[in-house]
């Protein structure tokens, strides 16, 4: 099983640096299943707009709800996300690597992605997760002390991934 992590602190810390590495395998011709997250900030809210690009070829999935300048509290559209894990379990047939931007809450309480996280590891797929501070011990408990955690750094994540391809998928 060949499961890794990353975590950085800093708002969209994480989603630039998974972005830029899915980028590099994706020109190496890596085949990608999974979400990478893109926050976009707006002038006229506190909080930004959430974005996730389905790998490999899927669309751009708005999975924040707008509640208004002053709204607090979740903002997380569920349903945009289920409509994410669908997409991204059926990549899976097509893929080599899953890569998930973030282990948050839903993936913590058993929902969101977990599932798609635990299937591709029982086919023999390399996977990568992003999580952040407060969702590290669901995580950990999650991977059952089998995840590998990377310095959250480009070029040691990249190394990670390249190692970690199976090589019989890799052709």
């Amino acid at each position: 099983m060949k499961l890794a992590y990353v975590t950085l602190s800093g708002r969209g810390a994480i989603d630039a640096l998974l972005a830029g590495v899915v980028a590099r395998l994706e020109a190496e011709g890596l085949r990608l299943a999974g979400t990478v997250q893109t926050n976009i900030d707006r002038d006229d809210r506190p909080l930004c707009d959430m974005d996730l690009r389905l790998l490999p070829d899927g669309p751009t999935v708005r999975i924040s709800i707008d509640r208004g300048a002053e709204a607090r509290g979740c903002r997380l559209d569920a349903e945009a996300l289920e409509r994410s894990v669908i997409w991204t379990a059926q990549a899976l047939d097509r893929a080599e690597f899953l890569v998930v931007n973030k282990f948050g809450k839903q993936e913590a309480e058993g929902r969101g992605l977990a599932g798609t996280i635990a299937e591709a590891l029982a086919r023999d797929l390399p996977v990568l997760v992003g999580v952040n501070g407060l969702n590290l011990p669901p995580f950990l408990e999650f991977a059952g002390g089998l995840a590998e955690a990377l310095p959250p750094e480009p070029e040691a994540v990249l190394r990670w991934c390249r190692a970690a391809r199976v090589p019989a998928r890799a052709a």
